[in-house]
């Protein structure tokens, strides 16, 4: 469980890093635009992922994960107005996730977790948030995708140089063969 465990530490750590490469090409302004009134601004969706963090991760292998103290739908208000407010409750939300990952004990992956008083495993309940975190990480990265437009700086191979990057990274010796 140990290799697992280390694997989900560290996609959680990738999609944290997604998200804060997106923040640095944004300006404050940006990160509380939104498309529509029906829409989700970045400052919305980072207000939220930290609440679910809080909520999932705090106390994760006794409580459930869904918080009696948690306010779901206060998540979706507009309440925050400073890019350094967003940036605390994003890093509150992803230490609360990494020390409670790192806290797991090999007795630990016998344990039912509960959230929503719904039973999950550990990796299940690790595998349930680590398909929601990317979602709206993506969410992040596409919104500000968007409004950089042309000044966008990709986060990945960018458009059009799939062949350069194979080239050089399939060229490149491999010290794990043998």
């Amino acid at each position: 469980m140990e290799i697992y465990l280390d694997s989900a530490i560290k996609r959680f750590a990738y999609y944290k890093m997604l998200g804060e490469q997106t923040f640095e090409q944004l300006n404050d302004a940006d990160l509380f635009w939104h498309f529509n009134d029906e829409s989700n601004s970045i400052a919305i969706i980072i207000k939220h992922l930290s609440g679910n963090m809080l909520s999932r991760w705090s106390d994760f292998l006794n409580a459930d994960g869904e918080k009696p103290w948690r306010k779901r739908d206060a998540e979706f208000e507009d309440e925050i107005n400073t890019r350094a407010e967003l940036l605390n409750i994003w890093s509150e939300g992803w230490e609360c996730l990494f020390a409670a990952l790192s806290s797991i004990t090999p007795d630990d992956w016998q344990k039912t977790i509960y959230i929503r008083n719904e039973p999950h495993s550990v990796v299940d309940a690790i595998n349930r948030q680590l398909a929601h975190y990317p979602y709206h990480v993506g969410q992040i990265v596409f919104i500000g995708k968007m409004i950089a437009g042309s000044k966008w700086k990709s986060l990945s191979i960018p458009k059009g140089e799939s062949e350069t990057f194979n080239a050089a990274k399939f060229s490149a010796p491999n010290d794990t063969i043998k």
